[in-house]
């Protein structure tokens, strides 16, 4: 039987930008967008929220909207896991770099913390492929950015 994990993704948009990232120490994951797993007691909004802080190290998020859900088999990835994914859109409203890098030191007891490289890609034609459909509920996103 596979395991259920409810998951929570955040597209991070400065004015017409979406924030992507990849890690530095396992460029085999592709280009993704903030997301994690959503902790016992926890809501998805509070889910997003922390993750996207604890992923990109910014302040200044603003949760602006719930874009919609989806069930995604991750057999394609060699993992036995179903995962319900609630996707949301949050507004930076900081001063963005073009460029950064940020350690995840919230994700293991060890310190071999993940690595991210952030940037921003300009929507809709700009942003790249990203893996394991990060990018599902981007056309809704453009919609709402109008």
């Amino acid at each position: 039987m596979k395991q259920v994990k409810r998951k929570a993704f955040a597209y991070i948009t400065h004015q017409q930008k979406l924030l992507v990232f990849s890690h530095l120490k396992a460029p085999e994951a592709g280009i993704q967008v903030p997301a994690g797993t959503i902790e016992e007691g926890e809501t998805p909004e509070q889910a997003v929220l922390r993750e996207a802080w604890e992923e990109t190290g910014l302040t200044h998020l603003v949760l602006d909207a719930f874009l919609g859900e989806q069930e995604r088999d991750m057999a394609d990835f060699g993992r036995e896991e179903i995962h319900y994914r609630y996707f949301y859109h949050l507004r930076y409203q900081g001063r963005p770099q073009a460029v950064w890098q940020h350690a995840e030191r919230f994700s293991s007891t060890s310190h071999d913390w993940p690595l991210f490289k952030f940037f921003w890609a300009t929507l809709p034609d700009q942003v790249p492929i990203l893996i394991a459909d990060h990018g599902f509920l981007l056309p809704q996103l453009i919609e709402r950015l109008g």
